[in-house]
């Protein structure tokens, strides 16, 4: 088989490569809760991290997610998708790594594995707010994370299935608040939403007073 060589006469193999790594930012807002981020402790160094691996040859990118789920975290089920390729040759203290960052957005019973030890696995999930100072740019794939999430929910009302359907408008601002970090006005809030929610005819107590109308996301 005839080696191959570009313009110069150089073989692949007479090019530096960097490593390549997959980090996975898995986020989901608990009942009440803030947004929030699942981590994993370092078996070696003892620190909390986003889920990750190196690639290894012959292993496409998902499978490579997957596997460090698994074997990290203790969480299966999941599908991340790709968010961002992070490729600062000084982005990671062990060497030149390329991360091909992901994103997967999930109910929090979803992580019900996360939380403890077992076994090589240790989890646990922390509101984003306290995912800081994490090795390999960690925080700067958290930080695209948090944006495209936020992103998503600016232009639909629960875009990833966080909350159990059908929901009250109430509920629907809770998680937006705790997406966005911030407070929302109940009528503008409801101006906005309204146009993409069809009402069940169906209502809910939440409590003292008239109960309150259910909604599910438009198709």
């Amino acid at each position: 088989m005839t080696t191959y060589r570009d313009a110069s006469g150089n073989r692949l193999s007479d090019y530096p490569r960097p490593s390549v790594a997959v980090d996975t930012a898995v986020l989901t807002v608990p009942v009440g809760g803030p947004l929030s981020v699942l981590q994993v402790r370092d078996q070696v160094d003892g620190d909390w991290r986003l889920p990750g691996t190196f690639v290894h040859e012959g292993e496409r990118l998902a499978d490579a997610v997957l596997r460090s789920l698994r074997d990290k975290a203790g969480v299966t089920g999941l599908a991340p998708r790709q968010l961002h390729v992070f490729d600062d040759p000084a982005r990671d203290d062990r060497g030149w790594v390329l991360s091909v960052a992901h994103l997967d957005v999930v109910p929090a019973s979803l992580l019900s594995a996360a939380g403890g030890t077992d076994g090589d696995t240790a989890s646990r999930v922390v509101p984003v707010t306290d995912a800081t100072g994490m090795v390999h740019g960690h925080d700067d794939i958290l930080r695209a994370a948090v944006a495209q999430l936020r992103q998503d929910h600016r232009g639909a009302p629960d875009p990833h299935g966080l909350l159990p359907s059908p929901f009250t408008m109430s509920a629907l601002r809770g998680l937006h608040e705790a997406v966005l970090g911030e407070r929302l006005l109940p009528d503008s809030f409801r101006r906005a939403m309204v146009p993409m929610l069809t009402a069940t005819g169906e209502r809910a107590a939440e409590g003292p007073g008239k109960p309150a109308a259910l909604y599910r996301p438009s198709p």
